[in-house]
């Protein structure tokens, strides 16, 4: 198995239950796709050091993910570069 951690800023603009709603459907197409969430972490909503897309700040969600192979990470990647909700995202391979 290998792990990784995702760590994505979802607009701050939304309503909270849209927000809650964006990461829940992230939630769900990691693990339609094979991985599982061994951990997940609301880290609520920060000011950025500079402005991204004209945005001063952005609620932060991290998930650890078990996954044995990268189809649920690419999937995640590709919609999270789609989506306008998604600021910015970062996938990290973990070593453990």
């Amino acid at each position: 198995m290998r792990n990784y951690e995702i760590m994505f800023i979802v607009r701050a603009t939304l309503g909270e239950d849209e927000i809650k709603k964006v990461a829940k459907n992230f939630e769900n197409i990691l693990t339609s796709n094979g991985a599982t969430i061994t951990e997940f972490k609301e880290m609520g909503q920060k000011e950025f050091a500079y402005e991204i897309k004209k945005m001063k700040s952005g609620y932060y969600f991290l998930f650890e993910i078990e996954a044995a192979d990268d189809k649920a990470i690419k999937e995640f990647d590709r919609l999270a570069l789609i989506s306008n909700d998604v600021v910015r995202h970062l996938i990290t391979k973990l070593e453990k």
